[in-house]
């Protein structure tokens, strides 16, 4: 490839240079980009860009919090209920971590995934303050709303309803 470069026109020499320096750039954008992934409680991960097609619904709930407890046991029966289009996650509001952590989730009765770190900052939302809370995401991976408050059936169908206009 030298040789037959030499023997290229200096202006020649310069696009294919130009040209493999942009497929480069292009290679290495490519590689570069990784999913971010978030660990889950009791192992393994999970990544928004697999999700895409579902609404996904991250949840903060607390271990003092009155309303997340009458919350989840709905959570819990939404995401039985449709389990090919929605993907329910959940966030401890507090940052408990550890053993603490995997027996609030079994006293509360969290039957969904839980994630071990925040996704807020990396999906732009602001921390709202108040419990329970619920950002949706769309099936194109977006943050279609958050939901603040203590959610039932109907209106997590009512989300579901409304991201697949």
């Amino acid at each position: 490839m030298l040789k037959t470069m030499r023997s290229l026109t200096p202006i020649r020499r310069r696009k294919v240079e130009v040209l493999l320096l942009l497929l480069s750039l292009l290679f290495l954008h490519g590689c570069s980009e990784e999913e971010t992934r978030y660990a889950l409680l009791g192992g393994g991960s999970v990544s928004f860009d697999e999700l895409q097609g579902k609404v996904v619904l991250i949840n903060y709930w607390a271990e003092w919090c009155r309303p997340c407890r009458i919350e989840i046991p709905e959570l819990n029966h939404f995401a039985l209920q449709y389990p090919d289009s929605v993907r329910v996650l959940s966030v401890n509001f507090d940052g408990v971590v550890g053993e603490d952590l995997s027996q609030q989730v079994q006293a509360l009765g969290i039957e969904f995934d839980t994630l071990l770190q925040d996704p807020r900052k990396d999906l732009g939302v602001p921390t709202s303050g108040g419990l329970p809370e619920t950002i949706v995401l769309n099936p194109g991976g977006e943050v279609q709303e958050v939901l603040l408050g203590p959610q039932t059936r109907q209106s997590l169908k009512n989300v579901l309803d409304a991201s697949a206009l």
